[in-house]
């Protein structure tokens, strides 16, 4: 905690004061360009992988980048794309996996999870690209880690379209939606091409879109 704490006061030291305008306007209100679903995993940085200010990102994070499907109890993550695309009026919706992720490991090895019932509980909602994952054959367990952090992004972008809010707002053609992947070693984001169902590099398809009505 020492260090953590050391850095809000440099944070409140030396960077407020040079932004102090920047969060004089934030202190008002906020204007998100995207809503982003990631990750918990500590090696995610939206905003350093983004170049992002204060402001721009709205997120939410949590094992395994899920999005449970819209039901009649909503919960937190349903709460939030909800106000995120009915009054904040997102433009874009980001679902991102990243490499190496536990929750994905947990679900392609197979391990039991009896000592965490709440885990395996909300990994339920991976299901659907555990299902796919199953079906395939690969030559090394860390080629089916990768295709299962692929397909769970798929699978949570098709959850994400039962969502009340987020399917009027496809259907007024105010919103876009993407699925990412971002390796950690060597820096690098997949993207989800829903026109041609496959990830190509988002270096090279800047205007790549996870809607099939969509060319990148």
């Amino acid at each position: 905690m020492r260090e953590i704490i050391e850095g809000f006061l440099t944070f409140q030291q030396e960077i407020y004061p040079k932004r102090l305008e920047l969060f004089k306007k934030l202190a008002a209100a906020q204007s998100p360009k995207a809503l982003f679903i990631s990750c918990s995993d500590s090696r995610v940085v939206l905003e350093l992988l983004t170049q992002q200010e204060p402001g721009d990102l709205f997120v939410i994070r949590n094992a395994g980048n899920i999005v449970p499907p819209y039901g009649p109890e909503p919960g937190g993550v349903t709460a939030t794309v909800e106000y995120a695309v009915a009054v904040l009026q997102v433009t874009d919706i980001v679902v991102m996996g990243h490499s190496n992720c536990g929750a994905m490991k947990a679900i392609a090895a197979g391990q039991p999870l009896d000592s965490l019932p709440a885990v395996s509980h909300w990994l339920r909602y991976s299901d659907a690209a555990k299902a796919v994952n199953q079906a395939r054959e690969y030559g090394s367990d860390d080629e089916k880690l990768t295709a299962l952090v692929h397909d769970n992004v798929v699978a949570q972008i098709s959850n994400l379209k039962t969502h009340p809010t987020v399917a009027l707002a496809l259907e007024q053609g105010r919103l876009d939606l993407h699925g990412w992947v971002y390796d950690i070693e060597p820096g690098v984001i997949d993207a989800y091409d829903g026109t041609s169902r496959t990830f190509v590099p988002l270096s090279d398809n800047t205007k790549v879109s996870a809607l099939a009505t969509k060319q990148g």
